[in-house]
């Protein structure tokens, strides 16, 4: 049993209506895989007092009522009223150290009344490429739903082939998403939204309270988390893969890696998942996709905005497409941080490298990473990674140009490039081979990578083959794992 920690119920206490108490499908064998135990001290749990059995729901801890969410959603765009944890479950809340609320949460943990078909259980494979993922997006400083461990079943579990089983037990600010209020304005209680409208606000957003209409104010918070968030998976090339309005939390964190990749070669087209036929979540596309989103929780949210209609509508709009301008600035800033640019310059010379990255099919992030080198006084290794080094090296002459303009020093300029721009991201070819091994029983290659990506922006001597790009003679296609 996980000694000395006890779980709250505020989600439940809140939000009757919204979930169905459940409990853990019985597994046979549960065996610790992996265990995050530098985020178990964070949350200051003993990482000796969490073992397998708690962590996929077969001993309960004290205060844990383990419930399956309900939540509505658009799922590539169209809408299904009731989706839910069909294979997850909240078995509580935790109080870390510095105050904070975190969920801890169950994925993989069998059927529930939200199941629609399968077992509701998970496979090794895609259960340690959400613990690789989303350590690495923490690493990389983008808010995310942290892995604290995986824990086999000791059972086979059917897909194209019979493969190892295991659960995820991972931990969130919260799970609330989009598709939680699209649930339960679709109930038609109103009761019920306002109620899980406060506890968002409450839970997340506490200074909205503070407004002269906190649910507007709310709403302006969540399109800001949003924007940021985008932003931030932009500057690294991650693409989420499957962004519907259930996928996108309320508290502006990346949840649900399925079919997520990192881009190698630069192009706003790139799709990894193998669901995605018309790219409607390409990497391009994901800024759209977020405020398309978005409009969907501003309508479940009008009646609160305004008494009329056509004011709360108008009110919606507003804020909607600010989203542009407030992503574009993330982004932009972010961009000039990337490139060592000073505030004032405009983004012209940030589209010309992108445009000249798609057009010689340039790798995202070593492209990126080596133009510090440039300032240090060695530009061959951006230049090796162009097939016409001509082309890279008239757009340096222009960014250098627009770099005269700094006043400090290029060798400062080219340490904070380096903070901002990784080395080792989750390479794809990377991931797959450490979740082949793993699934069958070795998790040496698991732990490396992990290890590595830790620390994503400290070049080390021997590990250059994990700052390689894949060898793109096919699509890589990535699955979601169900």
């Amino acid at each position: 049993m996980l000694s000395g920690v006890s779980l709250g119920q505020s989600y439940a206490s809140a939000l009757p209506g919204l979930y169905e108490p459940w409990q853990a499908a019985t597994f046979p064998d549960p065996q610790m895989l992996v265990l995050n135990t530098a985020l178990a001290v964070e949350l200051g749990i003993d990482p000796d007092a969490l073992d397998a059995v708690t962590l996929t729901g077969q001993a309960l801890l004290p205060g844990s009522a383990p419930i399956a969410m309900a939540y509505a959603g658009h799922q590539f765009g169209g809408y299904s009223p009731r989706l839910g944890d069909g294979r997850a479950l909240l078995l509580g809340e935790l109080t870390a150290p510095d105050g904070r609320l975190v969920d801890l949460h169950l994925k993989g943990s069998g059927r529930t009344p939200f199941a629609r078909g399968g077992d509701g259980k998970a496979a090794v494979g895609p259960m340690l490429r959400e613990y690789i993922i989303s350590e690495a997006m923490h690493a990389l400083g983008i808010p995310t739903t942290r892995s604290l461990a995986v824990v086999a079943t000791g059972e086979q579990i059917a897909r194209d082939t019979l493969l190892p089983g295991a659960v995820l037990a991972r931990v969130a600010a919260s799970h609330l998403r989009v598709g939680t209020f699209q649930y339960a304005a679709n109930t038609g209680d109103a009761e019920m939204l306002d109620r899980l409208a406060r506890y968002a606000i409450e839970r997340h957003h506490p200074a909205a309270f503070e407004a002269p209409n906190p649910y507007f104010s709310f709403y302006e918070s969540v399109v800001q988390a949003q924007a940021e968030l985008l932003a931030k998976w932009m500057l690294v090339g991650f693409i989420h893969g499957v962004m519907n309005t259930d996928n996108m939390t309320i508290s502006g964190e990346t949840i649900d890696y399925g079919p997520c990749a990192f881009m190698d070669r630069f192009s706003p087209a790139t799709v990894f998942s193998s669901i995605d036929h018309g790219g409607r979540y390409a990497y391009g596309n994901q800024p759209v996709i977020a405020q398309w989103n978005l409009a969907r929780l501003a309508e479940t949210l009008l009646p609160f905005f305004a008494p009329e209609q056509d004011d709360a509508v108008t009110m919606a709009t507003d804020v909607l497409r600010s989203f542009t301008d407030r992503y574009d600035a993330h982004w932009l800033a972010g961009m000039r941080t990337k490139l060592g640019l000073p505030e004032h310059a405009d983004r012209a010379i940030v589209d010309e490298l992108l445009a000249l990255m798609q057009a010689q099919s340039v790798d995202f992030t070593q492209c990126f990473r080596s133009l510090s080198s440039a300032l240090r006084g060695d530009p061959s290794r951006a230049r090796s990674l162009f097939s016409d080094p001509s082309a890279f090296d008239q757009w340096s002459a222009r960014w250098n140009a627009v770099r005269n303009s700094d006043t400090r020093a290029s060798g400062e300029v080219a340490t904070e490039m380096d903070a901002v721009n990784p080395v080792y991201i989750p390479r794809n070819q990377l991931v797959e081979a450490a979740l082949d091994a793993a699934t069958n029983g070795d998790l040496a290659p698991f732990h490396a990578l992990v290890e590595v990506l830790q620390h994503p922006f400290e070049e080390r001597a021997g590990l250059e083959r994990y700052a390689e790009p894949g060898i793109q003679d096919a699509p890589y296609r990535t699955f979601c794992g169900t």
